[in-house]
């Protein structure tokens, strides 16, 4: 399957253009933002788990990457409440599960080589930093060779600088309404920017909170082959 797998495209999706399809194990769908692959897949989805379902138990060997959107996820190592970002790497194993449902933002097989961070972090307790403009706080969640993860506030009518991203873009929409020169974008909105475009970002009266991820367009990540056969 190749959805969204053409990294040079812009691509917008909102809400209202969500289609969730069951993934094999009862009680688990998907809406599948870009894949590339069949069940084994470098994706990206919004996985929302069933009150009482789960998977299996299962190795990760490309890695994954979550954050909770909405309801409280688990697996035999811990509960994670809405806000927990994880990063199991390659080789880590569990078996997730969700006792009163979830929703989650689903990223696998995007890590780099020697990307080995395991990580739970509970951003409804961390500390955000001020941004580079007024009206904006940063909450980073990651780091790796130049791909950097993190949430965004962004106050109500706040203006970024126009900008170019080398690497490419990639946001959800958390909360409120992000905007920028090309549309308006409510929660639960994504965007993938392709490398080396440009905008200027900036909030209305709603203000909003992003996911954002930069630099990881072209960076040589595990799933790439997935993408281009070539790459070893």
């Amino acid at each position: 399957m190749q959805l969204n797998s053409d990294f040079s495209q812009r691509i917008v999706i909102l809400p209202d253009q969500y289609a969730f399809i069951d993934s094999p194990l009862a009680g688990v769908s998907r809406m599948m933002l870009e894949r590339a692959g069949n069940e084994v897949a470098r994706a990206t989805s919004i996985v929302r788990y069933a009150a009482g379902s789960g998977y299996s138990a299962h190795t990760h060997n490309g890695g994954e990457e979550i954050l909770v959107l909405d309801g409280i996820f688990s697996d035999e190592h811990g509960d994670y409440p809405t806000g927990t970002y994880l990063r199991n790497p390659p080789g880590t194993a569990h078996q997730p599960f969700s006792k009163e449902g979830c929703t989650l933002l689903v990223k696998l097989w995007q890590f780099a080589a020697g990307d080995n961070t395991q990580l739970a972090l509970n951003t409804q307790q961390a500390k955000w930093l001020p941004g580079l403009v007024a009206g904006l706080s940063v909450l980073p969640l990651h780091e790796h060779d130049g791909v950097n993860t993190a949430l965004v506030r962004w106050a109500a009518n706040t203006q970024f600088n126009p900008h170019t991203h080398p690497g490419g873009e990639e946001i959800l929409v958390l909360e409120g309404v992000f905007c920028d020169e090309f549309g308006q974008y409510p929660a639960g909105s994504w965007l993938r920017n392709p490398r080396y475009s440009s905008h200027r970002p900036f909030t209305q009266a709603q203000g909003a909170l992003i996911y954002v991820k930069t630099g990881h367009l072209g960076a040589g990540l595990l799933g790439d082959h997935f993408i281009n056969p070539a790459v070893q």
